[in-house]
């Protein structure tokens, strides 16, 4: 048996490797189709095996099968007695007809349909899955209001929007399992940051009995064609004792991790960014400032469009477009060899690469009347569909854009720490009249900071040679991480930083919080600044 079914698998890869083959890259993108590797459903399976009671009876459910792997991979496991049923479901004929006719003589009964639309059976012990992943966006409006029907219906879980499928996926199996049963789901590893994942850990938490969290080492892609970090998760249907602890791993592999840690449920509620475990301990609650004391932090501009609404110089000139309806805007990072942009007379940066936004209200009629070749322009632009495209069609005039003011230092918004820097974030400071777009975070100064930085003009540099200074692991721990090693901050992230290092540039800050107490905090150091005194 043991080499009928090495044989099998190796049938299934062919049949796999030659399924995606017919398929591009960006369809199975969107379809969220990735095979689990051979080396990876066979571990998650063993490890599934130490979950189960001895000798108890199988009940196998996979409801997103493609070829087959972790069926494969039971068979491997478990000794054929031990099975008693085994079910799959593929919505994608394309990969379930091949696979049926593969398994049709070892007991898999596999079901070529939608998962999401099938009635439950509520006695399976054991769910392996490794669920489409389909981002949010690839989703029918219909479809999304559907799903999270019948997932709060399933589970309890209140889904975003903006949550992916494989969201809904493990919500809508809960209603599939036995008392008691084991799940096993690997999935993308954002549930565990991200605001819409709140639901899914609170379903992990109080519904189920989280048991391991394994977390991959994001420089080591499970999936090579998917820029995705990959955790699996398990969990037992049952509720948790009151002490209960998770434990949470990471790199190596499942069953040799290189860290390990375990850790208390109660912490975990509290806790908005499961993926620094196992690394580092449960947070403290502390009342040490944050960058959002002293900066509001809005992300760069959407455009709708760059190459259309971004032009160099050379194109206005040559297209014989008005300057007075663009802007300059900063190129993108890699344009930017040193973290400093000065400015010329003019204001304008003084970069080798210079680009301009354009960014008018003028009215459509106004434009024809004053300006021809603009017009000429924004009429090209409806012909090739840029006015229709969702950012575009919601603005008014279509071709404005966000009110977007320069700000004196920029952050970058993605990174990866192993760039000749060993830095995945740039801090840039800003003297120039450029906005930026939305590869850029723009940190705006607080009322209170303004002023003492009108009064104090080295300021502004101070603290962004302090933010430079912020180690990689500061930033890190408040952002999250994707697949091959590219981290991502987002506004409200950067926002949690400690900002303690600035604060000491600032003898009169009294760790403020109110509105009230800021102002007090700005009108306290110009009273006692040197230039205040000085007058």
């Amino acid at each position: 048996m043991g080499k009928m079914i090495v044989t099998l698998e190796e049938q299934r890869l062919a049949l796999q490797a030659e399924l995606d083959s017919h398929k591009s890259q960006g369809e199975r993108n969107r379809l969220g189709q990735f095979a689990t590797p051979t080396a990876l459903a066979e571990e998650i399976l063993k490890y599934a095996a130490t979950l189960l009671p001895p000798g108890e009876k199988v009940h196998f459910l996979d409801p997103a099968l493609g070829t087959g792997a972790f069926y494969s991979a039971l068979l491997k496991v478990f000794a054929k007695k031990q099975i008693a049923e085994a079910r799959g479901y593929e919505i994608d004929p394309h990969y379930g007809k091949p696979a049926a006719h593969l398994w049709e003589h070892f007991g898999l009964t596999l079901k070529i349909a939608d998962f999401t639309r099938e009635k439950a059976s509520p006695h399976f012990n054991l769910i392996i899955c490794n669920p489409p992943y389909v981002r949010h966006h690839h989703l029918p409006n219909s479809d999304k209001s559907r799903l999270q029907f019948h997932t709060v219906k399933a589970s309890g879980m209140k889904i975003s929007g903006l949550a992916g499928l494989y969201c809904h996926f493990l919500g809508l199996s809960h209603a599939w399992m036995a008392e008691g049963g084991i799940a096993g789901w690997l999935i993308p590893s954002e549930f565990m940051d991200v605001n819409y994942g709140q639901a899914v850990k609170h379903f992990l938490l109080n519904r189920v009995t989280l048991l391991h969290v394994h977390r991959f080492d994001p420089n080591d892609v499970q999936f090579a064609d998917a820029l995705v970090s990959s955790a699996v998760v398990w969990f037992r249907k049952a509720s948790p004792s009151h002490d209960h602890v998770v434990t949470f791993t990471f790199g190596g592999t499942l069953l040799n991790p290189k860290l390990s840690r375990s850790i208390p449920a109660k912490a975990l509620a509290g806790e908005p960014k499961w993926s620094r475990f196992p690394a580092a301990e449960i947070s403290s609650r502390t009342t040490n400032p944050t960058i959002s004391d002293f900066f509001r932090i809005k992300r760069g501009l959407a455009t709708g469009d760059n190459r259309y609404f971004i032009l160099k110089a050379e194109e206005i000139a040559g297209r014989g477009l008005p300057m007075e309806v663009f802007r300059p805007i900063l190129p993108s990072p890699r344009y930017l060899p040193k973290d400093e942009v000065e400015a010329d007379e003019t204001g304008e940066p003084a970069a080798e690469r210079r680009l301009f936004l354009l960014d008018t209200r003028l009215s459509e009629g106004e434009i024809r009347s004053r300006f021809p070749a603009l017009w000429a322009y924004l009429e090209d632009g409806k012909v090739r569909g840029i006015s229709d495209r969702y950012l575009c069609r919601h603005r008014s005039p279509w071709y404005a854009q966000e009110n977007r003011p320069p700000a004196p230092i920029v952050c970058t918004y993605l990174g990866r720490g192993d760039t000749k820097r060993g830095r995945p974030f740039r801090f840039i400071l800003n003297g120039s009249r450029a906005t930026v777009a939305n590869v850029y975070l723009a940190m705006y100064p607080t009322p209170p900071l303004a002023r003492v930085m009108k009064h104090d003009p080295t300021l502004i540099r101070r603290i962004w040679q302090v933010l430079n200074c912020f180690t990689p692991d500061q930033l890190l721990r408040e952002g999250r991480v994707y697949g091959g090693g590219l981290h991502k901050l987002e506004p409200g992230e950067l926002a949690h930083v400690d900002a303690s290092a600035i604060a000491a540039l600032l003898p009169d800050f009294r760790h403020a919080r109110s509105a009230k107490q800021l102002q007090m905090f700005g009108d306290d150091y110009t009273k006692h600044s040197p230039a205040n005194n000085s007058l």
